[in-house]
């Protein structure tokens, strides 16, 4: 197939496994690579419809630490938000917006690795919170999994239980933000030859990723996920200083 960039895919590809490792998605890793490729309104498009795949795939190899409370919680605000947020999308500067996601997520990371103890109660108001900021990220943004992660590493869950909720959670989110971006027009035509490409890597990358996985220890997981979304927060921005410059 002529005009395919094969390096984009590559990177797609390992965008998911580290995603699936670190629990919260592959959004956060794809959407900085996409939009290195794409205008930033196809990278949205492209992560709704990658993402649907790529979250049944994990919900499919995970299905057995699902913790249904969580889903619930997290799941229902999560959905309200990320439509409110996807029709948002078309009306505010996403450019300072980035920049404070960016931030966010440097801060927060940071917070949790040096202050190692620090958790937030399994409560439904802790829960809300999270699922509302990181469906509204993800709805104006395109990625909102690694809010998610901080929220549901701070309840310092076990490992299959944290990313099979958060891939149901995603599942939910991506599943309602697909209407809204068809909607608002960022699903093109030209980019549709990369939609099988990409739903076979979000079920490959997803498996590859759960292989990895066992061989890493409980106790490493939380902070291999925090430091996933430090690095996240500065590649947000150093790739938002690079645009700028530009």
């Amino acid at each position: 197939m002529t005009n395919i960039n094969y390096v984009f895919l590559l990177l797609a590809l390992i965008a998911e496994i580290i995603g699936t490792i670190g629990g919260f998605g592959s959004s956060v890793f794809f959407v900085p690579i996409g939009n290195f490729y794409f205008d930033f309104y196809s990278v949205l498009g492209l992560t709704a419809i990658f993402h649907l795949s790529s979250n049944l795939s994990k919900i499919v190899l995970f299905k057995k630490g699902l913790n249904k409370k969580l889903l619930i919680y997290i799941g229902i605000p999560s959905v309200i938000f990320v439509i409110i947020g996807g029709l948002a999308s078309k009306l505010l500067n996403t450019y300072f917006l980035e920049i404070f996601l960016g931030l966010f997520l440097v801060s927060l990371s940071l917070l949790f690795l040096i202050k190692s103890k620090i958790t937030f109660s399994a409560n439904k108001k802790n829960a809300f919170i999270g699922g509302s900021l990181s469906g509204f990220s993800a709805g104006l943004l395109g990625t909102g999994g690694a809010i998610r992660g901080l929220t549901m590493a701070a309840f310092n869950l076990e490992k299959s239980v944290f990313i099979a909720t958060s891939a149901c959670i995603d599942f939910m989110i991506d599943f309602s933000r697909t209407f809204v971006y068809y909607n608002n027009g960022y699903i093109h035509k030209h980019d549709l030859k990369y939609i099988p490409f990409l739903l076979g890597i979000g079920w490959l990358g997803s498996f590859l990723g759960k292989k990895i996985l066992v061989y890493i220890p409980q106790n490493k997981f939380r902070r291999l996920s925090l430091y996933f979304i430090l690095f996240i927060g500065l590649v947000t921005l150093i790739q938002l200083g690079v645009r700028k410059i530009t």
